[in-house]
C-alpha cells in the first residue's frame, strides 16, 4: 500500500494555484555506488576495452561517408542525398575524438558547413565534396604517422578556406546567413587530448 503513495503525484493548494509534484521514480531507477567506487574510472576502463575496435568502426564510418557522397554524385545533389552526407560527415566530426582521430573533426566540420550553408544544392561543387571526403579518409589511414598532425591540419585549413570562399559567394545576397556562417567554430583546435 506505502508503494502505491509513492508513484502518485502530490498536490499543494496555495490559495489561487496548486503545486504538483510528480513521483520521483528515477531515484529507484539509479544505481547507488559502493564508496570507492568511481564511474569514471569504470567509463574509462569500458572504453579502453573498446578501444581495440574503434579503428574498425571509424572505417565503417568512412565508408558510409565514401557510401553517402557516391549516392550523391550519382543521383544529383538533392535534400535526400544530402541530408545522408551531411549525418555521416557530422557522426565522424562527433566521434573523431572518442574513437582516437580527432584530426579528421576539423575537416568533417568543414564538410557540414558546405552542406548547411549552401544556399543551392546544385551549385555545391562535386570536387570540393570528393576533396572533403578524400581528405577524412587519407587522415584516417594515416593516423600513425607521426606528422599527421601538421598534415590534417594542411588539408583541413585549406580545404576550410576554399569552403569559405566558395560560401561567401553564394551567400553574398544574405549577410545574416553569413554572419553565422562565419561565427567562431565550435569544434575544439587542441588535439592534445
Amino acid at each position: 500500500m506505502a508503494k502505491d503513495k509513492k508513484n502518485k503525484p502530490s498536490v499543494a493548494t496555495f490559495g489561487d494555484y496548486e503545486m504538483i509534484t510528480p513521483p520521483d521514480r528515477l531515484r529507484m531507477a539509479v544505481a547507488q555506488g559502493k564508496e570507492g567506487d568511481d564511474p569514471v574510472a569504470r567509463a574509462e576502463e569500458a572504453l579502453a576495452e573498446l578501444s581495440g575496435e574503434f579503428s574498425s568502426w571509424m572505417d565503417t564510418e568512412c565508408e558510409r561517408l565514401d557510401t553517402a557522397r557516391q549516392k550523391a554524385k550519382s543521383k544529383g545533389f538533392t535534400r535526400k542525398t544530402l541530408d545522408a552526407l551531411f549525418h555521416a560527415a557530422h557522426d565522424i566530426k562527433g566521434q573523431a575524438a572518442t574513437f582516437g582521430f580527432p584530426f579528421v573533426a576539423s575537416c568533417a566540420d568543414s564538410l557540414c558547413r558546405l552542406v548547411e550553408h549552401t544556399p543551392d544544392m546544385t551549385r555545391i561543387p562535386t570536387t570540393l565534396v570528393d576533396q572533403h571526403v578524400d581528405a577524412i579518409r587519407a587522415i584516417v589511414r594515416a593516423k600513425t604517422r607521426p606528422d599527421i598532425e601538421q598534415v590534417a591540419d594542411a588539408l583541413t585549413k585549406r580545404l576550410r578556406e576554399v569552403t569559405d570562399e566558395f560560401l561567401r559567394v553564394e551567400n553574398k545576397d544574405r549577410p545574416d546567413v553569413l554572419a553565422s556562417i562565419f561565427a567562431p567554430s565550435i569544434v575544439p583546435t587542441d588535439h592534445s587530448f
